[in-house]
């Protein structure tokens, strides 16, 4: 039986870096493959995953038309909060059972029976960060780890991994062991203390993200 049944995109920033670009449509509705970053992510998705929810903030009620036209499952209004919040706060803290996290700038080829099997292996962690190979021009957090329980995230301290946006988690328990948060930053620096903090041994086949025009254009040139 399936085990991982629930998707979340986070879809609410203000894409400010992505500026100009951003100023009328929101950082998910950027052009690809004949459609938009969210649509293609989600039909991605919808071949493994049941029940897929996205965050709205920026721009909201015209991300939430769009992403309704793809037929989601459930839309979380976060407007000016965390990217953490919805875990605390939204009809997820209930769900006890993991959920695949990921950023609507991301685009992906996941091998979810591989990373499920994983999840299992390392006995279902309250959260297991899915990482990447670090791609030239493309910016993220190191990743330092014993065992495959993470022991620092790290801009500065060079790792052969570092995080790419994606993440298992089980909110209701990471809700019954830590008081509410309202970014992952400071979530992961808690569960670090504690070693609830996992990686994967699992990547991507494929993996991608765009965070300012520069990256996009380069990413409709790529076939992900």
């Amino acid at each position: 039986m399936k085990l991982i049944n629930n998707a979340i995109i986070m879809a609410a920033g203000r894409g400010t870096r992505m500026l100009p670009l951003t100023k009328k449509i929101p950082k998910a509705m950027m052009t690809y493959k004949n459609s938009t970053l969210i649509s293609n992510g989600i039909k991605k998705l919808k071949k493994n995953i049941d029940n897929i929810h996205i965050t709205v903030g920026h721009k909201g009620s015209i991300l939430a038309k769009h992403v309704i036209e793809n037929n989601v499952s459930t839309i979380i209004n976060t407007h000016k909060k965390g990217n953490a919040w919805w875990i605390f706060n939204s009809f997820l803290k209930y769900l006890n059972e993991p959920i695949i996290v990921l950023t609507c700038d991301n685009v992906v080829d996941i091998n979810y029976d591989k990373i499920e099997k994983d999840y299992i292996d390392k006995k279902k962690p309250l959260c297991m960060l899915i990482p990447v190979k670090p791609i030239k021009h493309l910016q993220g957090d190191y990743i330092e780890h014993k065992k495959n329980i993470v022991t620092s995230l790290s801009r500065k301290k060079k790792q052969n991994i570092y995080c790419s946006g994606i993440q298992i988690i089980n909110p209701f328990k990471i809700n019954s062991q830590f008081k509410k948060e309202k970014d992952f930053n400071k979530l992961w620096i808690k569960m670090i203390k504690k070693e609830k903090l996992y990686v994967s041994d699992v990547m991507p086949k494929k993996w991608f993200t765009s965070d300012n025009p520069k990256q996009l254009k380069i990413l409709q040139k790529k076939n992900i």
